[in-house]
């Protein structure tokens, strides 16, 4: 639809959309906020005097808009709204962060700069250079938070009024916006404005299902509401009875929600049995807010029969984004299932405004809502900026949308971890240096693995070493941003220490070969073993992947004229590229498969296509073997929930920086203390982990079989010929099976 409207009829909607923005705030605005705003508001329109927006509309309904939100829907102040109507001027137009700084002061300056920095995030860039934004965006957040909430703002209004822009814009847009912006918003406790970023992001990167959900729930509406309507005239009486102030609200899944419940559980729109919710809302009748909701719980259940195992109190332990309110899913009237949200006032409206709800509420020795704990761990891991900005975004994500479990310290401490955390994250949220030195923990006075998935309510012990270093498996199964941040810095420090022990190695091995070492050497040899740096080349020797035998090859190679035409010809151009930056680069060249990651045969599968580094796992056919899948293959959803007993877990992996599992046979005369012996040899050898030893002996001889995990054939070699020197050990073979 074209827009057509005169000078004076813009001047006029200009102003009514103003007064909108006053009346609508969701905190009271004294004389001194209306100036603020109103100067403001005078400098956005003259700044965007000249501008228009796609749709031929004047760019300050933009601003406006965003205000409007920002005061309405996330419910801040007087210095946020007027930053809002200005968050578009210094990108824009003649004024500059200098002229907001004389005009408005340092705090609404600093918002507007945090606002024009991350503003490049519109542009058309390429993936890393976009997850390096995302991570200045997010350090911008924690010198204010009112930056990423007011941007947040100003997305959801982009996505509102994006039908005029071009469908490949739109895509990208809506990407970008399900990808770090909803996630975002979930995070900060903007339930609402999540819901619609991510209903308005389906829109445009699946139209066709968007707009199938959205008519089917607009040709159920009708019959939902009497149901709803039925469900709660019941309650209506009970609740009365008791003298409740009450409001009861039906809420329909917002169009997102179902289509991942759709995907999840492999299902149609008519199978989604939970597609509507109940809110009561009540005023509390004492100061005991939790009492009256358990009341209302008590008449709720009086009537319906919960389901115990889809009960939640987040009133006792409210969630880290500050949600509050008891959840209970009961079976209502024609045996359907129903979920009922019980909360009060100041809990809805926390639930409904987040961030700044909380802080309204927030007075005296209240306990910290999660939000600033979240921020402080948060500048944390901003800090490390050794990690590579498309893994930082990644495992930050990790964080935004993770369902939360409580488990108890020993001292009975409570503390929230996402769904699906292992004991090791639990130690890394106690402290980083507990985390590094972890070689095990007790959950409910057991000892379990690192690896063991945490439930609510687990009470955890940690229990540390000071010789334990962090091992590269950790990454496998470690949920927090928190621990794999840590354990890949603590990782690049072992890396550099074996790559100072390599080039030692490495310099000393070619003046025996006779050869004069130099830069240029260096990286014609990187270039020989197809590596990127001389840092991957010191690595690789220091951790024995690039042996003698090896170098020797090389050497010979070198030696040959035919080696040398090739090099002249073909090397010089890659030898310039070799750097002498510090960088372990992975050179995806084997797949694994299972816990002990053996290497098996399998062949690809054609639907989806996976190539070496994707997330794969294996599926065990009849009559072709093992074929590999990308876990996000479109026939993935249906092969684990029909074949669940044949998928196997596996990974791309470097095999110069990949531990793997052998399989020793020992025997020889039994001589006392010959397995403390033969434990203290692997003991002392760097980064060999004993997966399982199982020896016996039998009048004067002994048997026995070790499982072990090593780097590469060379360490394993080394450690053999250390095993056949203890008095005793007569035979040490490799074996295929324990």
């Amino acid at each position: 639809m074209s827009y057509n409207a005169t000078i004076e009829e813009e001047n006029k909607e200009i102003a009514n959309r103003y007064k909108d923005l006053l009346k609508g705030t969701y905190q009271t605005l004294s004389d001194e906020d209306k100036k603020l705003i109103r100067k403001a508001f005078d400098i956005a329109v003259e700044a965007h005097s000249e501008q228009r927006r796609k749709t031929g509309e004047p760019y300050i309904f933009h601003p406006i808009a965003v205000a409007k939100i920002v005061a309405d829907e996330i419910g801040l102040g007087a210095t946020s709204i007027a930053a809002a109507l200005l968050h578009d001027v210094v990108e824009d137009t003649h004024y500059t962060i200098d002229d907001m700084e004389r005009l408005f002061g340092e705090n609404i300056a600093r918002i507007v700069s945090g606002l024009t920095k991350i503003s490049n995030l519109k542009k058309e860039q390429d993936y890393s250079i976009q997850a390096e934004n995302f991570r200045k965006m997010l350090l911008t957040l924690h010198d204010d938070v009112r930056v990423i909430l007011i941007k947040i703002a100003d997305r959801l209004h982009n996505m509102q009024t994006m039908d005029a822009m071009p469908a490949h814009k739109q895509v990208k847009i809506a990407s970008e916006t399900l990808y770090i912006y909803a996630p975002l918003a979930h995070r900060l406790g903007l339930y609402n404005i999540k819901t619609e970023l991510e209903d308005l992001g389906l829109k445009y990167t699946e139209p066709d299902v968007y707009n199938d959900i959205l008519t089917k729930i607009k040709d159920s509406k009708e019959e939902q509401q009497k149901y709803i309507d039925s469900f709660t005239s019941i309650l209506k009486e009970a609740l009365d009875k008791e003298s409740f102030k009450y409001e009861i609200k039906g809420r329909f899944k917002s169009i997102f929600s179902i289509r991942r419940k759709m995907r999840k559980q492999n299902v149609t729109f008519d199978e989604v049995y939970d597609k509507f919710a109940i809110r009561i809302i009540y005023e509390p009748t004492s100061l005991d807010e939790k009492f009256d909701a358990w009341k209302i719980y008590s008449i709720v259940t009086d009537f319906f029969k919960p389901n115990p195992a889809r009960l939640r109190d987040w009133i006792s332990q409210p969630k880290s984004t500050g949600y509050e309110a008891l959840h209970i899913t009961v079976i209502g009237p024609k045996a359907k299932w129903v979920e009922v949200q019980v909360r009060s006032e100041r809990m809805d409206e926390i639930a409904e405004k987040g961030y700044a709800a909380h802080f309204k509420y927030k007075q005296g020795q209240v306990k910290e809502n999660g939000l600033e704990g979240w921020l402080n761990r948060l500048k944390e891991t901003l800090e490390n900026q050794s990690l590579d900005a498309v893994d930082f975004v990644e495992d930050f994500k990790l964080n935004l949308y993770a369902k939360e479990i409580y488990v108890f310290t020993p001292k009975g401490d409570l503390k929230s971890l996402p769904k699906g955390a292992s004991a090791l994250d639990f130690a890394f949220s106690v402290h980083t240096d507990v985390g590094l030195k972890c070689r095990g923990a007790k959950v409910n006075g057991k000892l379990v693995p690192l690896s063991y998935e945490l439930k609510s309510g687990d009470q955890v012990e940690v229990l540390t070493a000071n010789n334990n270093k962090p091992n590269v498996r950790w990454l496998d199964f470690v949920m927090t941003a928190r621990a794999r941040t840590k354990i890949k810095s603590a990782l690049k420090a072992e890396e550099k220490v074996i790559a100072e022990e390599g080039k030692a190695i490495l310099l000393r091995k070619l003046r025996h070969l006779k050869i004069n070492t130099n830069d240029k050497i260096i990286h014609e040899i990187a270039s020989y073993f197809g590596l990127k740096t001389s840092f991957d080349l010191f690595f690789r020797v220091g951790n024995g992947a690039i042996d003698n035998t090896k170098l020797k090859e090389y050497v010979a190679q070198r030696n040959s004229g035919l080696m040398g035409f090739f090099k002249n010809t073909f090397r010089r151009n890659p030898s310039k590229e070799i750097v002498d930056k510090e960088e372990v680069t992975s050179n995806y060249d084997a797949l694994v498969f299972g816990k002990d990651e053996q290497t098996l045969d399998y062949t690809l599968a054609k639907c989806c296509k996976p190539i070496p580094g994707d997330k794969v796992f294996g599926f065990v056919t009849i009559n072709e073997g093992i074929k590999v899948h990308k876990k996000d293959c479109p026939n993935a959803i249906s092969m684990q929930s029909n074949y669940a007993y044949r998928i196997m877990p596996a990974k791309w992996i470097d095999s110069t920086k990949q531990e793997f599992t052998a399989i020793l046979h020992l025997s020889g005369i039994d001589n006392k203390g010959i397995v403390n012996n033969i434990t203290r040899i692997i003991s002392n050898s760097m980064d060999v982990f004993i997966h399982s030893i199982n020896i016996s002996g039998d009048d004067g001889i002994f048997d026995g079989k070790l499982s072990l995990s090593v780097k590469n054939k060379a360490q394993l070699n080394k450690l053999i010929e250390s095993m056949k020197k203890v008095e005793g050990v007569q035979k040490v073979d490799r074996v295929n099976t324990l």
